[in-house]
């Protein structure tokens, strides 16, 4: 196995977790110890005509899916695209954005996949700090012009050589849409030898800190870690058959990928998410799962019911990337009729999750964690682990953990522990049954006068609020106090939402919070604008409540630059 690797552009990608760690996890069998594509091959060959996506395009099958995955690796491989290149991917979900992936893991390429929300700062910044060789994408989207902008960005990204696209191809870009008809020009293609170990595929975070990160992981962290989360949440289902909400180029949509390759099932796509069209889709298709981040269960739970609704086929509904309300649980569980699933992890290889079949007050409680995910210890300041019921520093280490953070070693230095694991900044304990409870989430907080609060707990209690059906909790500059908090609320339809002084009210009195961790501006929206990756958008909120005095009403459902 490869603990040493650089990519074709010349960036180093150090394996920080040890390498007789990583030997172990392969003699356990907890990685297949085989690349992305020859592990989906194996499910082509077993099962050709099944179902691999159902996108608004139609259905596709495992052999057509597989063929067109071959047909674009040849086109890449005739482009000069091969082992070790970083190659961006801004598409959206659906097929095509499946069988690129697919055609780069088989050439030895790291996909470097980033929703399509993601405007031109963000391209520059992730294609020119991966040094991407090249970047696939389609014409426009939401009526940008996607595939002119980036070709346009060339001139700034010294490594980038190659624009490709799916639709309209601008003068100077490669059209991909012949090669799904016909073979591209140059050799017949034939799949490489792949180390398991190497880099596949470049996560990105959602970007809740100064900038997004780049997470590198392989081949087996996540088809053997990952895969294995999934496994965990099967509930039964074979095969599965899953409604991803989340775009599939994040971090939670990446688990698309692994129900294909690790798992064999079908992957539901939609092409935006409303919550109606959601709830159609699981009467449609009757997915087993559905994926999703807690504000668009929020949704669709109070969604109007339609005549013709039928929910049964639903195993579970999974919620992560952000932490779950107990509103938000109870609503699901009558919505749904299945148990809940909250998931606790990150982008940078955190995993562990509860299963909910009954609506619960707190639910901060995260599970017990599974070795062969990843495994979770609480540590004190000077590192060590602490004994069960006392608070500390979550941290993780295991199979799903990442190799590195992707050109960024100040990163690594101070997010990794020198033997692999990985500081996640948050606060948590382990209690005497071994159960992980999340205390606070430290890196998002508010700072106001030198005392330090937590978003998350004050959105905790404000979502019992009866007038209010989603909320986040932002800082808002001030001079004296440095930040105070504004709470960002969307109203519950059919009722009135609070004022400020009767939201203050609430919380103190109500809920007994402390009177220094009341918001103390407020901004009431239709509904909390969602970002690319699905999650709130919190850069706009915090945007729109830095010129916003206290207690005016106004109204937002998109994310400020998401889409251009």
């Amino acid at each position: 196995m490869t603990a040493t690797w650089a990519s074709a552009q010349g960036i180093d990608v150090p394996d920080r977790v040890p390498a007789r760690l990583r030997r172990r996890y392969v003699e356990q069998g907890l990685v297949p110890d085989r690349d992305l594509y020859s592990l989906f091959r194996a499910h082509v060959v077993a099962h050709p005509e099944r179902p691999a996506v159902v996108d608004p395009e139609g259905t596709l099958d495992y052999a057509t899916l597989d063929r067109h995955a071959r047909r674009l690796a040849t086109g890449f491989v005739a482009l000069g695209i091969g082992a070790g290149d970083v190659v961006g991917v801004q598409l959206p979900s659906g097929r095509r954005a499946l069988a690129a992936d697919l055609a780069l893991a088989a050439i030895g390429a790291v996909a470097l996949p980033y929703p399509v929300g993601r405007g031109r700062q963000d391209s520059l910044a992730l294609l020119g700090r991966s040094r991407a060789r090249a970047v696939i994408t389609t014409a426009e989207w939401d009526g940008v012009p996607l595939a002119r902008t980036l070709a346009d960005l060339r001139a700034d990204l010294p490594y980038l050589r190659t624009v490709a696209v799916f639709g309209a191809s601008p003068d100077g870009c490669v059209p991909l849409d012949p090669w799904l008809v016909g073979r591209p020009e140059g050799e017949p293609w034939e799949p490489v030898a792949v180390d398991a170990e190497t880099p596949a595929r470049i996560l990105v975070s959602s970007g809740s800190e100064d900038r997004p990160k780049m997470v590198a992981y392989s081949h087996n962290a996540l088809a053997g870690g990952r895969g294995n989360y999934v496994s965990a949440l099967r509930r039964g289902a074979d095969p599965l058959r899953c409604l991803v909400l989340m775009p599939l180029a994040s971090s939670y949509g990446s688990l698309g990928l692994v129900v294909l390759v690790r798992h064999g099932g079908t992957l539901v796509l939609l092409d935006r998410f409303e919550a109606t069209l959601a709830l159609s889709a699981v009467t449609e298709h009757r997915p087993s799962h559905v994926f999703a981040v807690p504000t668009m269960l929020r949704r669709m739970a109070e969604a109007p019911w339609t005549p013709g609704e039928d929910l049964s086929s639903l195993r579970a509904v999974v919620s992560s990337a952000a932490p779950l309300p107990p509103e938000t649980l109870r609503a699901a569980l009558g919505r749904f009729g299945c148990p809940v699933v909250n998931i606790y992890g990150s982008t940078d290889g955190v995993n562990c999750h509860t299963t909910w079949a009954c609506p619960a007050t707190d639910t901060r409680r995260a599970g017990r964690a599974d070795p062969a995910v990843a495994e979770i210890r609480v540590v004190g300041p000077d590192g060590r682990p602490l004994p069960s019921g006392e608070a500390g520093e979550i941290q993780a280490r295991g199979p799903m953990t990442p190799r590195c953070y992707l050109g960024a070693p100040e990163l690594d230095a101070a997010h990794r522990t020198p033997d692999g694991w990985v500081r996640t900044g948050d606060r948590g304990l382990v209690d005497g049954d071994g159960e992980l409870w999340v205390l606070d989430r430290l890196r998002s907080t508010v700072i106001r006068g030198g005392y330090t609060i937590s978003p998350a707990e004050v959105e905790r209690h404000i979502g019992a609020h009866p007038g209010i059906a989603d909320a986040a909790c932002v800082p808002v500059p001030d001079p004296e106090l440095g930040e105070r908090m504004c709470a960002c609320v969307a109203k519950r339809p059919g009722t009135e939402p609070p004022t400020l002084k009767e939201l203050q009210a609430f919380l103190e009195r109500e809920r007994g919070l402390e009177r220094r961790k009341l918001p103390e501006q407020l901004l009431t929206l239709d509904q909390l604008p969602l970002g690319p990756t699905g999650k709130v958008c919190r850069s706009t909120l915090a945007r729109r409540a830095a010129t916003q005095g206290p207690d005016v009403p106004r109204t937002a459902s998109t994310c400020e630059g998401a889409s251009r």
